[in-house]
């Protein structure tokens, strides 16, 4: 009885404890210097990506990849609030989808507001979202790509 009590306790306690989640360790991070401006949701200090955004500062045009898509070239439609965009939209290595979107256009304007957006190229669809802690990031990235 001595040792099966403790036991049982050890066995209620791991069945009482939170599920992990699955976002843990994920975060968007912004890498500003001499190239490209990047906005990366990311597992710090791993290669893995969920999505990047990129320009180059001033040029007004962002580029999307979404990793771990199913990625088919084609075109995009880009949906942000009841914004919605087409783009082309092209498949890279390691299971990256990749469009770009001009800054100024009401959709990524949306996204920059709300912080969520939806990619989808035929049947596969990838949503996009900058948790509201994050959302200064996306600002400062899209004011810089802007201009």
């Amino acid at each position: 009885m001595g040792v099966l009590l403790p036991a049982l306790l050890a066995l209620a306690l791991q069945a009482s404890a939170p599920a992990a989640n699955p976002a843990a360790g994920w975060t968007w991070t912004l890498y500003e210097g001499s190239g490209p401006l990047v906005l990366a949701n990311e597992r710090p200090d791993s290669p893995d990506l969920k999505t990047t955004l990129q320009c180059q500062a001033g040029s007004g045009v962002v580029t999307v990849s979404v990793y771990g898509a199913d990625p088919a070239s084609g075109f995009a439609r880009i949906t942000a609030g009841s914004a919605t965009a087409t783009a082309e939209a092209r498949a890279g290595r390691g299971g990256k989808l990749e469009t770009a979107l001009p800054v100024d256009h009401p959709a990524f304007a949306a996204f920059v507001v709300g912080g969520s957006m939806t990619v989808t190229v035929g049947e596969s669809q990838s949503a996009v979202t900058v948790e509201r802690p994050h959302l200064a990031k996306l600002r400062r990235f899209a004011d810089r790509c802007a201009g």
